[in-house]
C-alpha cells in the first residue's frame, strides 16, 4: 500500500534541509497540526506540493476534479515538523524542515484536508571523491559564485557571514535549487533531478543564463523566494 501524505500546497517548492516556517490558521491545517503532534516526531510528516499558476486559487477548492492530475507539479517534498507554537485562538506558529522527495500519485479529496498517495524517490550516493564529481562540483560552485555576485551580494544578505558553499555534491546541488530566484517549472526541473550529478548540471546552466541575463538587463530578479518571513496558508 502506498504511504499517504497531507497535503499543503504553495506557489513554490520547498527544497530537502530548507526551513520553513509557517502561520497555520485555516481549520484544515490546524487538524493537520494536530495529527501530526499526535505521532512520534520521527513521523512527523506532511507533503509539500507547488501549485501550477493556472490552479492557483482552486486547488483546495473540495469541488475540483478528482482528476485535474496536473493542478500539482509532479513532485514534492515532505515538510518534517519541527517545533509548534500554539497561539490562544488556536492558531499555530510552526517550524519545519524539507525531508524526502516523492512523487503524488493520487490525491484524496474526499475531505476539507487533502491527501495524497505518494511514491518516495530515492537519493542516489554521490561519491565526493570521484574526480568527475568533484569537476562539476567546482564548476558548480564558481557559476553560484558568479550568480551571487550577479545579483550584487544581495543573496548573502540572507547567508551568515561565516557561512561557506559547501562542497558536498548532494547539499550543494539543493542549496542551488533553493537559492536561484527562479520560477516553479525551473525548480521543479531540479527538483525531479534523478541524482545530486544531474541536478549540478542543470543548475550550472541555470546559474549561468540568469547571471548573463541579469548582468546583459543591469537589473534583478524580485527576492520573493527568499523571504524568510512565516508563510500564511
Amino acid at each position: 500500500m502506498e504511504p499517504q501524505l497531507p497535503l499543503f500546497p504553495l506557489t513554490t517548492a520547498l527544497v530537502p534541509g530548507l526551513v520553513l516556517p509557517l502561520h497555520i490558521f485555516e481549520p484544515r491545517y490546524r487538524l493537520m497540526v494536530e495529527e501530526l503532534l499526535a505521532k512520534p516526531e520521527e513521523e512527523r510528516e506532511f507533503g509539500i506540493v507547488a501549485v501550477r499558476e493556472r490552479h492557483l486559487g482552486a486547488v483546495n477548492s473540495p469541488e475540483a476534479s478528482p482528476s485535474q492530475a496536473d493542478e500539482f507539479f509532479p513532485v514534492g517534498v515532505t515538510a518534517v515538523l519541527r517545533q509548534a507554537d500554539r497561539l490562544d485562538d488556536g492558531r499555530y506558529d510552526i517550524v519545519a524542515v524539507g525531508g524526502r522527495r516523492f512523487n503524488v500519485q493520487q490525491v484524496d479529496r474526499s475531505a476539507p484536508l487533502l491527501r495524497a498517495s505518494v511514491d518516495f524517490l530515492e537519493e542516489p550516493d554521490v561519491d565526493p571523491d570521484d574526480p568527475a564529481i568533484r569537476g562539476v562540483v567546482e564548476r558548480a560552485k564558481r557559476s553560484f559564485e558568479r550568480y551571487r555576485a550577479a545579483l550584487g551580494g544581495r543573496l548573502d544578505e540572507q547567508r551568515p557571514e561565516d557561512e561557506q558553499i559547501p562542497d558536498d555534491p548532494t547539499v550543494l546541488s539543493y542549496l542551488i535549487t533553493a537559492a536561484l530566484i527562479v520560477d516553479a517549472t525551473t525548480r521543479q526541473e531540479l527538483l525531479v533531478s534523478p541524482d545530486a550529478r544531474t541536478r549540478l548540471m542543470t543548475g550550472i546552466g541555470v546559474l549561468d543564463t540568469e547571471a548573463a541575463l541579469i548582468g546583459a538587463l543591469g537589473a534583478v530578479p524580485a527576492l520573493d523566494l527568499l523571504n524568510s518571513s512565516p508563510s500564511a496558508n
